[in-house]
């Protein structure tokens, strides 16, 4: 009875080191399918399909899921609210230069005071 159960342990794991395999390295699948009439192409459908983990699909650059806001609804929203703090901060980088500035008032009070 333990020799049946042997052969059935090495195809699990042969499968789990198959799964890591494809995880760690990727798996690219890549076809196109076309439908013609007539030698006039009506139709090309093109499938992609990688598998790969999740590091590894960012190392490669493919984060695309990061991004999209139907994967990652609050992504739009805090991009949003970081462009309202960058012109908030244009918006007081711009007054304190201003309130900084002489101007012609209070330069010639400066000299004024300066001269006595």
């Amino acid at each position: 009875m333990g020799s049946e159960l042997q052969p059935g342990r090495h195809q699990a794991s042969g499968l789990v080191d198959v799964l890591d395999r494809v995880l760690d390295k990727g798996l690219v699948i890549a076809g196109d399918i076309k439908v013609s009439l007539a030698e006039v192409e009506l139709l090309t459908v093109r499938i992609r399909l990688i598998v790969c983990s999740i590091d590894k699909a960012q190392e490669i650059g493919l984060d695309w899921w990061r991004y999209d806001q139907h994967f990652a609804p609050g992504r739009h929203q805090v991009e949003l609210e970081k462009d309202q703090l960058r012109e908030q901060v244009r918006l007081l980088e711009r007054k304190v230069e201003s309130l900084t500035r002489k101007t012609p008032a209070a330069k010639r009070r400066a000299a004024a005071r300066n001269t006595t």
